[in-house]
């Protein structure tokens, strides 16, 4: 392991039924302040690894765990204090408004959202602030937690498939919000879509069988060549 690293996991295992491992021996890195793109073919265990690392599953061993060089579990309250995660899909708290919602957030995480107003606008979202979470459409349901995790600008933010559900201008928007993400902390987002991947990363890892196979970097970053790595 790079002891260097931001975030380090090592051999961590996971499952729904034992011995039918999702995630298996699945080791990676984290540098401070990149963005780095998880791609993988449907049941490769995106949504699995992100829940894992976001504390929400039980059924899991891991050899190693390191956050900023000392070891760590997902669930410490020290480690969830500086990460924040929008999921594919996200039902919680159906019966806040976002306002509501976001002066939640705010408050357990102990920090004063930055820049609310300008990510509403940006998304689109100006209209949609007071109504209740439940009666959002899928688009602006994703909005409200993006603009949330944007304004809170945890260290390790984590999105689960971002793109999904907006329409083109938000999907620009969200473009340029991840792009600046840097000066605040690393991105880690799984997306499907190959060219989202490609533009936006850093880095790019490539999850088959419940690990990483493959990783790219620089200018290693090309659509061919992850769509080849995808069908190997």
């Amino acid at each position: 392991m790079n002891s260097g690293a931001f975030l380090v996991l090592k051999n961590l295992n996971v499952w729904y039924t034992r011995g039918k491992p999702v995630l298996d021996n699945f080791s990676m890195e984290l540098g401070a302040n990149e963005i780095v793109g998880l791609i993988g073919l449907n049941g490769a265990g995106k949504t699995t690894f992100i829940k894992t690392l976001s504390g929400l599953l039980d059924s899991f061993q891991i050899e190693a765990a390191l956050w900023q060089d000392k070891p760590f579990r997902f669930r410490d309250a020290a480690f969830k204090k500086e990460r924040y995660t929008v999921f594919a899909e996200e039902h919680s708290f159906q019966f806040f408004t976002f306002r509501e919602y976001a002066s939640y957030v705010a408050a357990s995480y102990g920090k004063k959202l930055c820049g609310v107003d300008e990510l509403v606008h940006g998304f689109r979202f100006e209209e949609y602030t007071d109504i209740l979470l439940k009666e959002l459409s899928t688009g602006n349901l994703k909005k409200a937690y993006l603009i949330t995790a944007f304004a809170l600008k945890p260290k390790l933010l984590i999105l689960d498939e971002p793109v999904n559900g907006l329409d083109f201008q938000s999907t620009e928007y969200l473009y340029r919000q991840i792009d600046n993400y840097r000066q605040y902390g690393t991105i880690l987002f799984s997306s499907h879509i190959l060219e989202s991947i490609c533009l936006m990363s850093d880095r790019v890892l490539v999850l088959e069988q419940g690990q990483i196979k493959r990783s790219f970097a620089g200018s290693q970053i090309e659509t061919a060549k992850i769509r080849e790595a995808l069908k190997e």
